[in-house]
């Protein structure tokens, strides 16, 4: 439907069904009494539900890196570390040639 004779028939039924000029009995105090009964906005209940959010992701990734860690390591990565770190820290003594 085309949106500009919709807007003409709204605009039509509207003309033909003027609002009353009376106001119902009591209303400004029905709308002041649901005004009231409208939830606060908490800022602390905000933030506790965004941390505990981020809580459980934090527990999530810790568990996921917790199993990745005790996976079996190919022989490649495999070794002993101390052996390894000796190496390479004692590289340069064994090239006694290389000057700094």
């Amino acid at each position: 439907m085309d949106v500009s004779e919709l807007e003409k028939k709204l605009l039509g039924a509207a003309r033909r069904n003027p609002p009353r000029e009376q106001v119902p009995y009591a209303f400004e105090k029905r709308v002041m009494a649901n005004l009231t009964t409208l939830p606060k906005f908490d800022e602390w209940a905000w933030w506790g539900r965004a941390l505990w959010h981020g809580a459980a992701g934090c527990v999530i990734v810790s568990l996921l890196l917790s199993g990745w860690s005790f996976l079996p390591r190919n022989a490649y990565t495999a070794g002993n570390g101390a052996a390894d770190l000796e190496d390479v820290v004692l590289a340069s003594v064994d090239e006694p040639d290389l000057s700094w």
